[in-house]
C-alpha cells in the first residue's frame, strides 16, 4: 500500500493539468492559488501542491510560515468576499525529499463559483475568466444542475412552505457550533441564500427554493409533494426474520430524520463501556450518526428507491440511491470523497452533524472494530450500502426445519415430530408435556424481549398461536408470569406478550 508521500511523487510526476496544479511558494500564498480553488470547484475537482515549481521541482515552504500559510487560506476560502459562495476546503502538510508542501484537495462543487467577483473554469494546466463569455456561463450553470439534482429551483416554493420553527433551530444550532457563525445575524431569506437554498435558475431567471432547501427545511406536504417517493425505511430484523420486529418508516425534512434515525439506533443497538485514553465515548453513537449522516447526504434523491437501515442480527445494513464514481468496496487509503450533495452536506457540517468531507468515513472505519469487532464494509455502486457489525450477545430461536411431506398423514407444525408435535395431541396437551415444557420454551422465548403472537409462534416453530400453545399461554397469563404489553387493548394489532418481574 503506497504512502500519502508515494503518491503525491506519482502526481507530480503526471504534470500539471485538469486536476492538477503546481504552486510554487515559500512564505506566503499567491494570488493565483484561488483562482485555482475556484476553477477546479467549478470544473470536476483537482488538488493543489504548493511548493512545487511549475516544472515538478519541489521547492517547499519555510516551515516556520506554514502555519500561516494554512491559516491565510482557510480564512480567504470561507470569506464570501473573496469566494462567493464560500467553500469549506482543508490544507495537509505533507513531507517530500525533507521538503515540506501544503496538499488542497478541492472537490468538485454543485454551485457556480466566483474569486473576486469573476467566474473562473479549468482548461487542461489553466484557468480561464469566462466571466464575459455568456455562453459558457451559461453551459457551467445547466451542467451544475444537471449533476447536483439537489440545486433543481423550484419557483413556486417560498418561506411560507418552510418550516419557520426549523429554520430557527438551524439558525441556533450554527451560532452554538461555529462561534462567529454568520446566520444568527441573518433573516430567514438571507439565510437560505448564504446556504445556496434560495437561487435563481440562469436558463429561466426565476427564483425559488432549491430542492435542497425542499429536503432539509421544507414542510412535510411540500416535500411529498416535490418528491411523492421519499422515505428512510428503519428494521429491526432479528426475531421475525421474515418481515420485522419493529419499524419505522420516515418521511420528512432531513434534520428531523437524522434524529429519527439515531433514536432508532439507540432503542435497539447496545453502546458498550469504551475508553480513549481517559475519556468515556459512545462508539455506537460516534459510527452511527456518521452512518446516519451519509443516508442522508449522499443520497441520490431524484432515485424513487427508498433509502434503508436494517437491523439485522449482528450487523446493520444500509442502502440508499447513488450516482457512483467508482465500483466496488471502498479503502481508507485510496479513497478519494466526492461529494453527491454539496449544500446539503455542508448546511449539515454547519450545524455540527456531519464532519468533514472524508474524516466522517476515516473516523467510521477507526472505530467499527473496536465496535463490533470488524471493520465496517462501504460499497459504491448504483446502490451504495454500508454494513457495520455490532456486539450481539443475543441467544435467538431456532428457524422451524423445513421438512418435504411424503405421507399425505404426517403433519408437521414445526422442528419437533411425533405424537406431541399437534396442537391437540392428546392427554399431554397441559402446559408440562414433552422433553421441554411448552411453558418453559415460551419463557425462553420471552426472554429476547416482547414478542407478538405471530413472532411468538414463528420463534417456537409453529405456524399460528393455536391448540396447546394457546393453552399455555393463558395459563402463564393467569399466573402473571406473562403480561400484555399493552393490558388495557387485549385484542389490538400492537399487542406483545412479555416476561413479568416475577420471572
Amino acid at each position: 500500500m503506497m504512502s500519502n508521500s508515494e503518491k503525491i511523487l506519482q502526481l507530480i510526476k503526471q504534470g500539471e493539468g485538469l486536476e492538477l496544479e503546481f504552486k510554487e511558494a515559500r512564505t506566503g500564498l499567491n494570488r493565483d492559488v484561488f483562482e485555482t480553488a475556484c476553477a477546479f470547484m467549478n470544473r470536476i475537482g483537482g488538488t493543489i501542491l504548493v511548493g512545487v515549481s511549475d516544472k515538478g521541482e519541489i521547492k517547499g515552504i519555510d516551515p516556520q510560515h506554514a502555519a500561516q500559510m494554512k491559516k491565510d487560506f482557510v480564512t480567504a476560502i470561507n470569506n464570501p468576499q473573496k469566494i462567493s459562495p464560500p467553500a469549506y476546503l482543508s490544507v495537509d502538510e505533507i513531507i517530500l525529499e525533507d521538503k515540506l508542501i501544503l496538499r488542497i484537495y478541492v472537490p468538485e462543487s454543485s454551485q457556480v463559483h466566483r474569486c473576486n467577483g469573476r467566474i473562473y473554469d479549468r482548461n487542461e494546466d489553466s484557468d480561464l475568466d469566462i466571466t464575459d463569455h455568456t455562453n459558457r456561463v451559461a453551459t457551467l450553470y445547466q451542467r451544475k444542475q444537471a449533476i447536483f439534482s439537489e440545486n433543481k429551483v423550484y419557483p413556486f416554493a417560498g418561506l411560507k412552505d418552510l418550516r419557520v420553527d426549523l429554520i430557527e433551530k438551524c439558525r441556533k444550532m450554527a451560532g452554538l457550533w461555529i462561534p462567529g457563525h454568520p446566520w444568527p445575524q441573518m433573516n430567514d431569506l438571507e439565510m437560505l441564500q448564504s446556504a445556496q437554498l434560495y437561487q435563481t435558475d440562469h436558463e429561466t431567471g426565476k427564483s425559488g427554493v432549491t430542492l435542497a432547501g425542499i429536503l432539509l427545511l421544507g414542510q412535510d406536504n411540500l416535500i411529498l409533494s416535490v418528491l411523492p417517493y421519499h422515505k428512510t425505511d428503519l428494521i429491526l430484523r432479528r426475531i421475525d426474520l421474515d418481515r420485522y420486529d419493529d419499524r419505522d418508516i420516515v418521511s420528512t425534512n432531513l434534520i428531523d430524520s437524522y434524529d429519527r434515525i439515531l433514536a432508532f439506533v439507540g432503542k435497539h443497538l447496545s453502546d458498550p463501556f469504551y475508553l480513549e485514553g481517559t475519556n468515556r465515548m459512545s462508539l455506537r453513537d460516534t459510527i452511527f450518526r456518521e452512518v446516519a449522516s451519509n443516508i442522508l447526504i449522499h443520497r441520490e434523491y431524484m432515485n424513487a428507491f427508498p433509502a434503508k437501515l436494517i437491523i439485522e442480527r449482528g450487523q446493520v445494513k444500509t442502502e440508499n440511491a447513488s450516482k457512483p464514481h467508482g465500483f466496488g468496496v471502498l479503502q481508507p487509503e485510496t479513497f478519494t470523497p466526492f461529494p453527491k450533495n454539496p449544500v446539503i452536506a455542508r448546511f449539515f457540517r454547519q450545524i455540527g452533524r456531519a464532519d468533514e468531507l472524508g474524516s466522517g468515513m476515516r473516523k467510521m472505519m477507526r472505530y467499527g472494530k473496536a465496535y463490533g469487532g470488524a471493520d465496517p464494509e462501504l460499497i459504491e455502486d448504483d446502490i451504495f450500502k454500508i454494513i457495520v457489525r455490532y456486539p450481539d450477545m443475543t441467544t435467538y430461536p431456532e428457524r422451524p426445519a423445513i421438512v418435504k411431506i411424503t405421507d399425505p398423514a404426517q403433519v408437521i407444525t414445526g422442528p419437533e415430530s411425533g405424537p406431541e408435535s399437534g396442537p391437540e395431541s392428546g392427554p399431554e396437551s397441559g402446559p408440562e408435556s414433552g422433553p421441554e415444557s411448552i411453558a418453559k420454551r415460551i419463557v425462553m422465548a420471552l426472554k429476547t424481549g416482547p414478542l407478538s403472537r405471530s413472532q411468538l409462534a414463528t420463534a417456537l416453530g409453529h405456524k399460528s398461536i393455536s391448540g396447546k400453545l394457546n393453552l399455555n399461554i393463558k395459563q402463564l397469563l393467569e399466573k402473571g408470569v406473562v403480561e400484555y404489553t399493552i393490558p388495557d387493548k387485549p385484542n389490538s394489532r400492537m399487542q406483545k406478550y412479555r416476561l413479568t418481574k416475577l420471572e
